[in-house]
């Protein structure tokens, strides 16, 4: 059976752990949660960095920081995972869906000021699949009418968008570190700061509403409660795995791409007979080989196609179930416009097996299994 996924491992990640047990600092900011968050700092020119417990967490804690107050509405697409809309709830915001492009799966940017009330506050995107929503179309909108952007940028990950890293756009930036992707802590996540005068702020929620972290740095002689906070501050042990996958991010994220290039080069002829449609990466994006999907005709298509897969031992998957016709979704929020896209192109999508160390091999059995898949159609 080739797997649909299998976490990232380079082979430090144990080393680091055993050096974390060691120092006897398992709990959060010790060496190694400070080396991640410098990294990314550093390689993503970003302001600020914090590792949080899982890319929701980090979500929450930019929706928080967002000072959402009762009425307040929140602009997100709908074909996105719960955790998205869940931070804004968390908030206290009311839930505005819009549509998606039918190329990159991204909110429509042409969508969203028609779905801006006087109650709206922040604009949510998400970067599917590692590739930029149209950002600069957005970040215009948004400050034409003084809104906040949160970038959900859990699956983009080393993906830029103008040469700038993705989550480093709007005014917050939310990555996952889950097995699931590109490089991965188990259950993790980060919260990228993009305005210094959020920090102390955000330092204060991430740690139980303390000022632990001015403590830490030396700028007081005690520490105490502040302000509402919660424990958003994951284990230096997630920190250590971690660690050891961002020392090799380069190497990871070349080996995905060389995948994805691989996939995409194999279904060229099916995608010229029409037969299927393939990802797009617009001008301007640079992507991270998150994953790779193909779409089908329909969702009668779509579910023979992945039974088919299934008998060959290969396990492909569908994505969301947009979230408007979720019973949470018609509960928190409601739907602005006409659903022309995100139900239809939601039930076509399937992702193909992808994931750091997968062969040349592998993906050419993906590749030949899907064309079969095809000629047995005809």
């Amino acid at each position: 059976m080739i797997p649909f996924n299998i976490p990232p491992y380079t082979g430090e990640e144990i080393k680091y752990v055993k050096e974390a047990i060691e120092s006897h600092k398992i709990c959060g900011d010790g060496q190694f949660t400070k080396r991640c968050s410098q990294w990314m700092e550093e390689r993503f020119s970003a302001q600020k960095v914090l590792l949080t417990t899982s890319g929701s967490t980090a979500l929450d804690m930019a929706m928080l920081l967002c000072d959402i107050k009762p009425g307040d509405e929140v602009i997100l697409p709908s074909y996105t995972f719960s955790s998205t809309a869940n931070s804004a709830i968390l908030a206290g915001a009311k839930l505005v869906f819009t549509d998606i492009r039918p190329d990159t799966m991204n909110i429509d940017e042409t969508k969203i000021e028609d779905a801006i009330t006087d109650k709206t506050k922040v604009i949510m995107v998400v970067h599917y699949a590692g590739v930029a929503c149209e950002m600069d179309t957005i970040m215009a909108i948004a400050r034409k009418h003084g809104l906040l952007v949160v970038e959900d940028a859990a699956q983009g990950v080393m993906s830029t968008y103008k040469g700038k890293a993705l989550g480093t756009i709007g005014d917050f930036g939310c990555y996952s570190f889950h097995e699931t992707k590109n490089y991965s802590m188990g259950e993790g996540g980060a919260v990228v700061i993009n305005n210094p005068a959020y920090n102390e702020k955000a330092e204060i929620l991430r740690e139980k509403g303390t000022d632990r972290s001015r403590f830490l740095r030396g700028q007081i002689d005690k520490y105490t409660w502040v302000d509402f906070g919660d424990s958003f501050l994951p284990s230096e042990l997630n920190a250590a795995y971690l660690w050891g996958q961002l020392e090799q991010a380069d190497l990871i994220n070349d080996n995905r791409l060389a995948a994805w290039n691989r996939y995409d080069e194999g279904f060229k002829d099916l995608k010229e007979k029409g037969l299927i449609e393939t990802p797009v990466v617009p001008e301007g994006c640079v992507h991270n080989a998150h994953m790779y999907f193909i779409k089908l005709k329909d969702l009668e298509e779509r579910t023979a196609f992945i039974s088919y897969m299934k008998e060959k031992g290969i396990l492909c998957v569908f994505h969301y179930v947009p979230l408007h016709s979720a019973p949470a979704g018609l509960k928190f929020g409601r739907f602005h416009g006409e659903d022309e896209y995100t139900t239809k192109e939601s039930e076509r999508l399937v992702r193909l097996p992808m994931y750091y160390g997968i062969s040349e091999e592998e993906t050419d059995q993906v590749i030949r299994a899907a064309h079969a898949f095809f000629e047995e159609k005809a």
